[in-house]
């Protein structure tokens, strides 16, 4: 699409303001794109752009995805949705249109354009697996009628759009399946088990376990996924994924508490509490489709990257008591 007047590549990210998304406005910024971000503030901030603001290449848009948006673009990167229980679970229904709606949107939108799209899916569309670790073939284990299948099966419909639009339209698409992701800009209070942990380890607060804190997970830092996700939107049309993005180094939910305690110095103690309903068990991607295709490994341990994430967290703390005294 790019033309005479226009030499550069021009990116929206919905969901820009976002924790993800906002890190991908960055890096995009960096390779020299134009970018549009595109966000309604239900789980973004503008904390998280604000630093973008005076960039004469970056645009921000207040804009629900639940309606049509019209503008010119080179390629789509759809993040819209929230993506923490506490958040998607507030409010289930607009949770769902969000996937749902927001991607016949974004689709609509591509396919007008010619321009390919990338779809920012989930590893709760696994639901509670059944195989261990799970891989793309892996069709799923869903409740489709409980707390959590607003952004399961939103999700999981938003997949079945995006490759409808494909084999009906010849729309060039991209699916990433996202694995739990963490790094500084999340959202402090948005009942994630990382940020969790560490602002209750920071304020040497109880740290909350559900269950007795066996259960397993993956964490990929936030760099490493948006490196994923670029090198997945450069891959040719063959390529339409879906594709498992995530780190596969696994941890108990118990092995991460006792983590951040030793990280922060905290004084807390871990308090174990009843398993929230429909919490998988497992969760841990199976990622050689990804080492094949995008030649992508993360490699950040999760001690490193725990410490950035740390430090983020003592600064936005120590911020808001300064604010507080004031």
């Amino acid at each position: 699409m790019r033309d005479r007047y226009h030499s550069r590549m021009r990116s929206m990210v919905t969901g820009g303001a976002g924790f993800l998304g906002s890190h991908l406005c960055d890096r995009l910024l960096e390779n020299g794109d134009e970018v549009i971000c595109v966000d309604n503030f239900f789980t973004g901030t503008r904390d998280n752009i604000v630093h973008l603001l005076p960039n004469p290449r970056f645009e921000l848009m207040r804009h629900d995805v639940t309606f049509p948006l019209y503008v010119e673009v080179d390629r789509i990167f759809n993040l819209a949705c929230p993506a923490s229980p506490i958040h998607y679970q507030h409010d289930p229904v607009q949770t769902t249109k969000t996937s749902v709606h927001g991607a016949i949107n974004m689709l609509g939108l591509a396919k007008r354009l010619g321009c390919p799209i990338l779809q920012a899916s989930t590893s709760e569309v696994y639901g509670d697996p059944k195989v261990h670790p799970q891989s793309e073939s892996y069709w799923g284990h869903v409740n489709p009628i409980g707390p959590r299948a607003c952004y399961d099966e939103g999700k999981r419909c938003a997949e079945t759009l995006f490759f409808d639009y494909h084999r009906q339209h010849g729309l060039g698409i991209k699916v990433a399946r996202i694995f739990n992701t963490y790094g500084p800009r999340m959202h402090p209070a948005d009942g994630r088990v990382i940020s969790n942990f560490i602002v209750q380890a920071l304020n040497d607060e109880p740290i909350t376990v559900f269950g007795d804190g066996s259960q397993s997970r993956s964490f990929c830092y936030v760099d490493e996924l948006v490196d994923a996700l670029l090198r997945l939107m450069d891959t040719g049309p063959e390529v339409t994924g879906p594709v498992n993005l995530g780190n596969p180094d696994e941890f108990t939910i118990r092995q991460l508490a006792e983590t951040v305690i030793r990280l922060t110095g905290s004084r807390s103690k871990i308090v174990e509490k009843p398993l929230p309903a429909d919490d998988p068990v497992q969760r841990q991607p199976d990622i050689a489709v990804a080492a094949g295709l995008l030649d992508w490994q993360p490699e950040v341990r999760l001690e490193s990257g725990l410490e950035r994430t740390i430090a983020y967290f003592r600064n936005l703390l120590d911020q808001k008591a300064h604010h507080n005294a004031g």
